[in-house]
């Protein structure tokens, strides 16, 4: 393997724990496909957690939890299923916070609230029904047909 120059920050060394990367032939080197043009919001493509809500007696949405940092593949299969709300959001113009006790407000996107989801928790919850610590995304549920 050749060196670019002979300072230690000027060489290769690096590269060299990837075998031969100096001898990979340009065309088999890994080309990103163009982005799609897409309207779908990234956090709809990509959704980092969730913000958990259930209807109460009175049928209204309210949030009773938000989940850990989707893993890849369960933040992919959220995502097919992830559409935009539309006007009248219930929780349209609600801030949510990053986490319990914080200031820091989330840039949260409303989808439909029309999913079901299966979660894993512990047993805190406060007075309002709200877990107190974030809830471990499992799987969605698929409506059942009769």
């Amino acid at each position: 393997m050749g060196t670019w120059d002979v300072g230690a920050f000027d060489n290769d060394t690096a590269a060299d724990f990837g075998g031969d990367l100096d001898e990979v032939a340009p065309r088999s080197a890994v080309e990103i496909p163009p982005k799609p043009s897409s309207a779908r919001s990234p956090a709809l493509t990509r959704p980092q957690l969730l913000i958990l809500g259930r209807h109460d007696q009175a049928g209204r949405l309210r949030t009773v939890g938000r989940t850990t940092t989707l893993r890849p593949d369960a933040a992919c299969e959220v995502a097919e299923h992830l559409a935009a709300a539309g006007p009248g959001h219930p929780w349209e113009g609600v801030r949510f916070a990053a986490s319990c006790g914080s200031r820091d407000v989330l840039d949260a996107t409303l989808v439909r609230p029309d999913l079901v989801a299966e979660i894993s928790a512990d047993r805190a919850v406060d007075r309002g029904g709200v877990w107190c610590h974030a809830l471990r995304f499992k799987r969605l549920r698929r409506p059942m047909v009769g």
